[in-house]
Protein backbone atom coordinates (compact mmCIF):
# COMPACT_ATOMS: atom_id res chain seq x y z
CA UNK A 1 0.00 0.00 0.00
CA UNK A 2 1.45 3.37 -1.02
CA UNK A 3 1.17 6.77 0.56
CA UNK A 4 0.82 10.32 -0.64
CA UNK A 5 1.14 13.71 1.03
CA UNK A 6 -0.01 17.11 -0.21
CA UNK A 7 0.76 20.51 1.31
CA UNK A 8 -0.78 23.75 0.10
CA UNK A 9 0.21 27.19 1.29
CA UNK A 10 -1.25 30.53 0.33
CA UNK A 11 0.80 33.70 0.44
CA UNK A 12 0.03 37.11 -0.99
CA UNK A 13 -2.78 35.78 -3.21
CA UNK A 14 -0.54 33.01 -4.59
CA UNK A 15 -0.99 29.32 -3.92
CA UNK A 16 1.85 26.86 -3.65
CA UNK A 17 0.98 23.20 -3.73
CA UNK A 18 3.52 20.42 -3.25
CA UNK A 19 2.80 16.71 -3.26
CA UNK A 20 4.85 13.55 -2.83
CA UNK A 21 3.82 9.97 -3.20
CA UNK A 22 5.28 6.52 -3.11
CA UNK A 23 4.08 3.06 -4.09
CA UNK A 24 6.15 1.49 -1.33
CA UNK A 25 4.88 0.49 2.09
CA UNK A 26 5.48 3.44 4.45
CA UNK A 27 5.27 3.93 8.17
CA UNK A 28 3.64 6.92 9.83
CA UNK A 29 7.12 8.31 10.54
CA UNK A 30 8.05 8.06 6.83
CA UNK A 31 4.79 9.73 5.85
CA UNK A 32 5.51 12.49 8.36
CA UNK A 33 8.99 12.98 6.82
CA UNK A 34 7.36 13.26 3.38
CA UNK A 35 5.04 15.91 4.81
CA UNK A 36 8.00 17.81 6.25
CA UNK A 37 9.78 17.69 2.88
CA UNK A 38 6.67 19.06 1.17
CA UNK A 39 6.36 21.81 3.77
CA UNK A 40 10.03 22.78 3.29
CA UNK A 41 9.54 22.89 -0.47
CA UNK A 42 6.46 25.09 -0.10
CA UNK A 43 8.31 27.39 2.31
CA UNK A 44 11.18 27.62 -0.18
CA UNK A 45 8.72 28.47 -2.96
CA UNK A 46 7.36 31.33 -0.85
CA UNK A 47 10.87 32.58 -0.01
CA UNK A 48 11.79 32.62 -3.71
CA UNK A 49 8.48 34.28 -4.59
CA UNK A 50 9.27 37.10 -2.12
CA UNK A 51 12.69 37.63 -3.71
CA UNK A 52 11.21 37.59 -7.21
CA UNK A 53 8.52 40.10 -6.25
CA UNK A 54 11.15 42.38 -4.69
CA UNK A 55 13.30 42.14 -7.84
CA UNK A 56 10.31 43.00 -10.03
CA UNK A 57 9.74 46.17 -7.99
CA UNK A 58 13.43 47.05 -8.27
CA UNK A 59 13.35 46.51 -12.05
CA UNK A 60 10.49 48.98 -12.34
CA UNK A 61 12.35 51.46 -10.15
CA UNK A 62 15.58 50.73 -12.05
CA UNK A 63 14.12 52.05 -15.29
CA UNK A 64 13.49 55.47 -13.75
CA UNK A 65 16.91 55.36 -12.05
CA UNK A 66 18.54 54.84 -15.47
CA UNK A 67 16.70 57.85 -16.91
CA UNK A 68 17.61 60.02 -13.90
CA UNK A 69 21.26 58.91 -13.90
CA UNK A 70 21.64 59.63 -17.61
CA UNK A 71 20.02 63.05 -17.25
CA UNK A 72 22.33 63.96 -14.34
CA UNK A 73 25.40 62.83 -16.25
CA UNK A 74 24.44 64.78 -19.37
CA UNK A 75 24.00 67.86 -17.20
CA UNK A 76 27.41 67.31 -15.58
CA UNK A 77 29.06 66.87 -18.98
CA UNK A 78 27.93 70.39 -19.88
CA UNK A 79 30.05 71.78 -17.02
CA UNK A 80 33.74 72.51 -17.59
CA UNK A 81 35.91 69.71 -16.13
CA UNK A 82 37.50 72.05 -13.59
CA UNK A 83 34.12 72.92 -12.07
CA UNK A 84 32.98 69.35 -11.44
CA UNK A 85 32.83 68.00 -7.89
CA UNK A 86 34.47 64.71 -6.92
CA UNK A 87 31.05 63.09 -6.80
CA UNK A 88 30.26 64.36 -10.30
CA UNK A 89 33.61 63.08 -11.60
CA UNK A 90 32.84 59.66 -10.13
CA UNK A 91 29.37 59.69 -11.72
CA UNK A 92 30.87 60.49 -15.14
CA UNK A 93 33.41 57.70 -14.72
CA UNK A 94 30.57 55.27 -13.95
CA UNK A 95 28.58 56.63 -16.90
CA UNK A 96 31.47 56.04 -19.28
CA UNK A 97 31.74 52.42 -18.13
CA UNK A 98 29.90 50.30 -20.68
CA UNK A 99 28.36 48.16 -17.94
CA UNK A 100 26.78 50.93 -15.84
CA UNK A 101 23.24 49.99 -16.89
CA UNK A 102 23.67 46.57 -15.28
CA UNK A 103 23.66 48.27 -11.87
CA UNK A 104 19.99 49.07 -12.41
CA UNK A 105 18.92 45.72 -13.86
CA UNK A 106 17.66 43.34 -11.23
CA UNK A 107 17.48 39.88 -12.73
CA UNK A 108 16.18 36.90 -10.84
CA UNK A 109 15.19 33.47 -12.13
CA UNK A 110 14.37 31.70 -8.88
CA UNK A 111 18.00 30.84 -8.25
CA UNK A 112 18.77 28.90 -5.14
CA UNK A 113 21.15 30.63 -2.76
CA UNK A 114 22.57 30.51 0.73
CA UNK A 115 19.43 32.03 2.23
CA UNK A 116 17.53 28.84 1.51
CA UNK A 117 16.67 26.84 4.62
CA UNK A 118 16.10 23.76 2.54
CA UNK A 119 19.27 23.87 0.42
CA UNK A 120 17.53 22.95 -2.83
Amino acid sequence: MGSSVKVMLSYDYCHFEISKSTDQETSNNEINEMRKDCMRLADEAIRQYKVAKNMAAKRTDGESQIINFEAQCKKILLKPEGERTLNEIAMIKRYQDEKWREEFQYRYDYEDNEESDYGL
